[in-house]
């Protein structure tokens, strides 16, 4: 292959996980201020999924009408620095490097991404690249507990705390000192007890919102219920927030009405800016605060079956892309 190529996951129309393919793609070229890094790992995830499927189709406004406006998908990667732009960095090739891709340039499911040197971070110590591909789930987690305010002696009830934004929230919720509940299903309630729950419930075997407690705020994680039927569950200051549309897109109009009257009962919270963000992650992580959940690894090239596998919505943490074979012990020593 020529030094100017590179494998890629390419996307050129929105549709179903088959019409991702692994093709050859122009390798970036660092700008200033950027850092060249070659991928060991990425991720599939349902922002992927949603992004490949333009929905909800509203979407397409931030995406692209008729295709999407980037052809390489992946906002989470782990490996090692290739080349450093122009500007001051505190990179150097070969360095280990972890971060997340900005949502409108070409992503990280490919050989090679270019990103901002705001966007990456060196790997903790000791850390493989499959432990580091974990920014995108933290991310929209942290932005949720930062919109709350989420302080020590907090309540708060996490509703699919089983998924990569559950998992992170979980975590991160713990590491502010508040005392969390997850809901998740029956496999799942040791995990979230090794993540640091206080308290874990089966919603398979029992009625989360009868469990005669109540809560500074209650999140769904997922998209599957309701403020209207976790109302009950909330102090009379309590908050509802959702990281998703949730059923018929009501998350999004009760945050629109709330944020109109002011009551602030529900909230929908926008990520910010990757700014800063990695470097906060990584602290987490050195001081085992923080850890990835890993469901399953695909290669590169079986990279349609991770989005197949995503799309049933039964992933635990993270789907792993092993995009660059090498023996990570043997890097970490």
């Amino acid at each position: 292959m020529s030094k100017d190529l590179m494998k890629a996951a390419v996307i050129t129309r929105y549709g179903s996980p088959d019409v991702v393919k692994v093709l050859d793609a122009p390798k970036p070229t660092p700008a200033a201020g950027e850092v060249l890094i070659r991928v060991h790992a990425a991720t599939v995830n349902r922002t992927d999924c949603g992004e490949l499927r333009a929905h909800p189709f509203f979407m397409r406004l931030f995406t692209g009408l008729r295709r999407p406006q980037r052809t390489i998908f992946g906002l989470d990667f782990a490996g090692e620095v290739e080349a450093v732009g122009a500007g001051t960095l505190p990179f150097k090739p070969g360095d280990r490097v972890f971060g997340m891709c900005p949502s409108r340039s070409n992503g990280a499911q490919a050989e090679y991404v270019s990103v901002p040197g705001r966007a990456v971070a060196a790997m903790p110590a000791g850390a493989r690249f499959d432990e580091a591909v974990v920014c995108e789930g933290a991310f929209y987690a942290n932005a949720v507990l930062k919109r709350i305010h989420l302080k020590p002696g907090h309540k708060i009830l996490i509703y699919g705390a089983s998924g990569a934004i559950g998992t992170a929230m979980v975590q991160l919720a713990k590491s502010s000192g508040a005392a969390v509940t997850a809901v998740v299903a029956t496999r799942h309630l040791e995990l979230v007890k090794s993540l640091g729950a206080d308290r874990a419930v089966d919603y398979t075997s029992e009625d989360f919102t009868r469990i005669g407690e109540t809560f500074d705020f209650v999140v769904d994680a997922v998209g599957k219920t309701s403020f209207f039927r976790c109302r009950k569950l909330l102090t009379p200051d309590g908050v509802f927030a959702a990281t998703d549309l949730g059923p018929w897109g009501q998350n999004l109009a009760l945050a629109l009405w709330s944020s109109i009257t002011r009551s602030n009962r529900v909230v929908m919270p926008a990520p910010g800016r990757i700014n800063g963000f990695v470097g906060f992650l990584k602290s987490r992580m050195e001081a085992g605060q923080f850890r990835a959940i890993i469901d399953r690894k695909y290669a590169l090239a079986a990279i349609a079956d991770a989005y197949r596998y995503v799309e049933t919505g039964q992933k635990v943490g993270i789907v792993v892309i092993d995009v660059a074979a090498a023996d990570d012990s043997a890097n970490a020593a």
